[in-house]
């Protein structure tokens, strides 16, 4: 415990350290708040009432989402589940904690898996897969009320939803109910659709725009893996011969309508799957890839602030 309390300080001396220095070069830095927590976290070990537990402190139930983009037969997280009622009960507490905590150390805060917080998807122990789950209605505007109370009515301004996965109206409706700006991903614009919500004409001013997500192939490995027709579509779209496909991306995002875009540095540099963040539902060998310093050249950061210029985003 020794231990990991002095990484823990290291850590956050380190860390206040270099917001400060994006602060005082005016750059705002966006945290992630997962939706759920591990079972060997501190969180659960101290309030295990908070969580669908057995007397034994094991869970009952496990997180994870029905079969969708990234999985045939969904993703099993494995993280323990909330007991909302239990939350509701002491004001959200823990959750005005969490969050505030969270504030201290972003500007601005992404909500992981948002549609947890209208309905979540619970598996039994000990099931294959996520196909044998439910689903089982969440907090809601309840929670949002309570941290207005716990953090001041201005925490919603800093609050970002990840609206991907499977978004059912209820979830939407909850969106716009909050005031929160949602996501739109291009690489899941391009399935055939006209009245897909990812496309460039169907961006919200309010929104943020992603080339691609951590849990996105980069723009040039998703490119290669594609069929021939969509790549057909991705290259009507552009109107390019898809050479430089990062770039026309980049090009997409920034030219949207979304008051946000938000481009990683993997497409940036336009690398290729070697340097993928994340698979989602495999659950080693991810997070590997770490920028040098070879890739943060002049030349990079003058090519970003003319695309920002070309396109009213300086």
């Amino acid at each position: 415990m020794e231990r990991i309390r002095f990484e823990q300080f290291l850590f956050y001396s380190q860390w206040e350290r270099l917001k400060a220095h994006a602060s005082a070069k005016g750059v705002r830095v966006i945290g992630d708040l997962p939706i759920f927590v591990p079972e060997d976290s501190a969180d659960v070990w101290v309030h295990p009432e908070l969580f669908k537990l057995d007397p034994d402190g094991v869970p009952t139930v496990v997180a994870g989402v029905p079969p969708d983009y990234f999985s045939a037969t969904g993703q099993l997280w494995g993280n323990p589940v909330y007991r909302w009622e239990a939350h509701a009960k002491d004001g959200f507490a823990w959750w005005a904690a969490r969050v505030g905590a969270s504030l201290a150390l972003f500007d601005d805060l992404r909500l992981d898996h948002f549609r947890g917080f209208a309905a979540h998807w619970e598996v039994p122990v000990g099931a294959p897969d996520a196909t044998h789950g439910r689903w089982e209605r969440g907090p809601g505007a309840d929670l949002f009320a309570a941290l207005d109370r716990a953090l001041g009515e201005d925490v919603r301004a800093r609050l970002i939803a990840e609206d991907l996965g499977l978004i059912t109206e209820d979830v939407t409706a909850l969106r716009r109910e909050l005031g929160l700006p949602g996501m739109a991903v291009l690489q899941f614009a391009f399935d055939g659709g006209p009245d897909n919500l990812h496309l460039p004409a169907h961006h919200e001013q309010g929104q943020v725009v992603y080339t691609g997500t951590h849990d996105n192939d980069t723009a040039v490995g998703w490119f290669r893996g594609l069929d021939p027709e969509t790549r057909a579509r991705v290259l009507a779209l552009t109107g390019t011969d898809g050479s430089a496909i990062h770039r026309d991306l980049m090009a997409l995002a920034y030219g949207s309508v979304a008051a946000t875009a938000l481009v990683p540095l993997q497409d940036v540099l336009g690398l290729g799957p070697e340097a993928r963040m994340n698979h989602p539902g495999r659950p080693h060998g991810n997070w590997c890839w770490r920028a040098q310093g070879v890739h943060l050249a002049d030349a990079v950061a003058e090519g970003l602030l003319r695309d920002a210029r070309r396109h009213g985003r300086a």
